[in-house]
């Protein structure tokens, strides 16, 4: 399964165990966010003025 724009941060580091690093090298803190719950990856990327195809790529690398 592939991280989109859609999937929620949580739903990200539950595919990703290297999601939360990948979030904060972007500047993103979104874990200790209550939004991170229901806030998607495009709209963190958005919010925070992130490429979002850069960071998905990051968020997908190595997921089999």
């Amino acid at each position: 399964m592939k991280i989109t724009e859609n999937t929620t941060i949580m739903e990200a580091v539950e595919l990703n165990p290297n999601a939360g690093e990948i979030l904060m090298g972007f500047g993103m803190h979104c874990l200790g966010c209550a939004m991170a719950h229901g806030e998607t990856v495009g709209e963190a990327a958005m919010a925070h003025g992130v490429p979002l195809e850069t960071m998905l790529e990051a968020l997908n690398a190595n997921l089999d």
